[in-house]
């Protein structure tokens, strides 16, 4: 198929949603596994270096280059077939989370994992950073729901691996026996996903989202605690907002809390089985336990109010967006971070991450999100270069303080082009060898994904 390099083409896809632009010399736009598999054969050959992108939601440069072919897979947007008693849909990579999952409603099925950015966020792309979001503490990431792939490897030549779902298999290193999780949170480093198999899982039947407010930051985490380890019931998710993060969704809302709320959890349960007023009172009794403002308690529910409750959550991240690209000319981003912890210590590391910025004159960030899993989001606004240096010197602080309680720099983002250097951090000199053996096997010339991950 053609390539193009026209200059206005290859600009709309030189932007993700990391801050950086990177212009790539072509843009391939395939429509078919075919097309993929020619772009690659040519690229092969000629030693032309290809990135594979959905619609370039990622936070860490991993869907935009400056080098070789970007190949933009939104074209390739079709729900191939839904097998609803087997609960698997197979589906292109260029299909939309918020478009497939609107597709299945009738199905009473859905595709779990729900980033921030569904309505956007593609199939491959969530495949390619193992997405998560704020229901992965009942489902979990991307991974788990990702029963087969189609790959277009990086000589052109395109195979299909399929989870066997043994519960015994000694055959060879654990390592090899799933080729899936080769490619799940590659980024595009090991392979082109062209096709899908997606386990499907139930709606829930009757879904109520509870937005309750505390006092403070800290007592809104310990009710996430005593929510996992002290409650009968299973939320799907468990959302924290500091003060900042509510401000925007108080905003959003035209409704503002309390005026002495200072740390706000959002939760969701089904409440199919035990009915509304008994799920109420059993998460009421847990609020009151770690003094939350029980009077300030909004219930969510029914499609319309749930849709609300998530818009107004999504307001937070959006307005975020919105302020950082008000710095690009001068230099300036969002900075999003993606570290985790144990969730019993996510309130000490929180404590830990505010100290950094104070020390380093950093702004204060907007935290919130995916408590429940020890996952927050801490958003800073770095105007100019200089104020970037500030927020990476805090971020380089605290995240020493999270790799000491066993966290991770990056629970659900990726690794992209922006967080390499703090592999070494994580990793140790021998599990990065094993990972650029991997690379060498599967992308023996380099050629997919050039300055991701490795």
């Amino acid at each position: 198929m053609e390539l193009t390099r026209d200059s206005d083409v290859r600009a709309s896809h030189s932007k993700d949603a990391s801050g950086l632009e990177l212009v790539p010399e072509s843009v391939a736009r395939p429509a078919s596994a075919e097309d993929v598999t020619d772009v690659v054969r040519d690229a092969a050959g000629s030693g032309t270096t290809i990135t594979a992108a959905g619609s370039q939601t990622s936070m860490t440069g991993a869907s935009i280059t400056d080098k070789g072919v970007l190949m933009s897979m939104t074209g390739m947007n079709r729900i191939i077939d839904v097998d609803v008693d087997a609960g698997i849909a197979r589906v292109e990579p260029g299909v939309t989370i918020g478009d497939l999952n609107r597709a299945l409603a009738e199905t009473g099925l859905q595709f779990a994992p729900d980033p921030t950015s569904e309505n956007d966020a593609t199939i491959g792309g969530a495949i390619a950073c193992n997405a998560s979001g704020a229901r992965s503490l009942r489902y979990g990431p991307t991974r788990r729901h990702v029963r087969g792939l189609t790959i277009v490897y990086a000589d052109g030549t395109i195979g299909s691996h399929t989870r066997s779902f043994l519960e015994k298999n000694t055959v060879g290193f654990a390592a090899a026996q799933d080729p899936v999780d080769w490619f799940v949170g590659s980024e595009g480093t090991l392979g082109i996903v062209v096709e899908a198999q997606l386990c499907l899982v139930p709606l829930p039947m009757n879904p109520i989202g509870l937005a309750i407010p505390f006092h403070s930051a800290r007592s809104a985490l310990e009710f996430v605690v005593a929510a996992r380890e002290k409650s009968s019931r299973r939320a799907a998710c468990l959302e924290f907002f500091d003060e900042q993060a509510l401000e925007i969704a108080g905003t959003a809302s035209r409704q503002p809390w309390a005026p002495e709320t200072a740390g706000l959890i959002y939760l969701e349960d089904d409440a199919h089985d035990s009915g509304p007023d008994k799920m109420l009172d059993d998460w009421l009794a847990v609020a009151e336990s770690r003094g939350a403002l029980t009077a300030d308690i909004r219930v969510f529910e029914g499609p319309q109010p749930l849709r609300e409750a998530r818009r107004i959550r999504h307001a937070v991240p959006a307005t975020m967006n919105e302020r950082g690209e008000r710095y690009r000319a001068s230099g300036g981003r969002k900075v999003s971070t993606d570290w985790s912890v144990p969730y019993r210590a996510l309130g000490r590391a929180l404590d830990a991450a505010r100290a950094a910025a104070e020390k380093h004159g950093a702004p204060s960030p907007v935290t919130y999100g995916h408590a429940g899993n020890g996952h927050p989001h801490q958003n800073f606004i770095g105007e100019n270069p200089e104020m970037l240096e500030r927020i990476h010197a805090a971020l380089e602080e605290t995240l020493q303080v999270v790799f000491r309680m066993g966290g991770t720099f990056s629970a659900e983002h990726g690794i992209g082009k922006l967080k390499k250097g703090w592999l070494h951090s994580q990793l140790s000199d021998r599990q990065l060898e094993v990972m650029r053996s991997i690379k060498r096997a599967l992308d023996p010339h380099g050629i997919l994904a050039p300055g991701n991950v490795l």
